[in-house]
């Protein structure tokens, strides 16, 4: 019982510290979970998107992606610009008295709006790559069969077990968020973070 709890817990801590910190894709999924807009369909892409990653680098693909700097280049490129435009949408709200509540009537986005902007803040952040799938792989990897496959699963767990904690839990807050300051706060967090990871791809740190 120990040797398959160990592995799996190891998975689950790794997990968590990468995923916990603050960034663009978690910023996106309390933003929702607050608004209370497609809240499943987001932390299920977000779930599924991290379980694919995950797979990917316990079955040492991140060996393929480093042989590939340039494919990181593009994305990292990529991912720049799109976050720099989110941040501007972002920094718009901040002053846009309409977006200042998690249901304002005909403020509610589309489903494939979201959807494609949940894929774009995941798929095109050149970090997910490099802490999800080689840095998680490597640790699953200096590990044996099968032990590899259940640190794998217990970042997988990690991974699901956080985003519906954030997406479902961020409805707690609402009563805070019914005052438009914490709405504009939140945005202006948002622009920033935004900005500030934009900068750091761009500048290739």
């Amino acid at each position: 019982m120990t040797d398959f709890v160990i592995p799996v817990l190891t998975g689950l801590g790794a997990g968590l510290s990468l995923i916990v910190a603050i960034g663009a894709q978690n910023a996106f999924v309390l933003r929702q979970g607050l608004r209370t807009e497609h809240v499943a369909w987001v932390v299920t892409v977000c779930a599924v998107s991290d379980a694919v990653l995950i797979v990917a680098g316990v079955a040492g693909i991140g060996v393929l992606i480093q042989a590939a700097p340039g494919l990181l280049t593009v994305t990292r490129y990529a991912g720049a610009a799109f976050l720099l435009g989110y941040a501007a949408l972002a920094a718009r709200r901040v002053w846009n008295r309409q977006s200042m509540t998690t249901r304002a009537a005909g403020d509610r986005a589309g489903l494939g709006a979201v959807l494609a902007t949940c894929l774009a803040l995941t798929w095109l952040n050149p970090h997910v790559y490099l802490d999800t799938v080689i840095l998680l792989g490597s640790i699953a990897n200096s590990h044996p069969e099968p032990d590899r496959w259940l640190i794998g699963a217990g970042a997988v767990a990690g991974s699901v077990a956080w985003f519906t904690a954030l997406g479902f839990g961020a409805r707690l807050l609402s009563p805070l968020f019914a005052r438009p300051i914490a709405w504009r706060l939140l945005d202006a967090l948002i622009a920033v973070v935004m900005t500030v990871l934009a900068v750091t791809l761009l500048l290739g740190t």
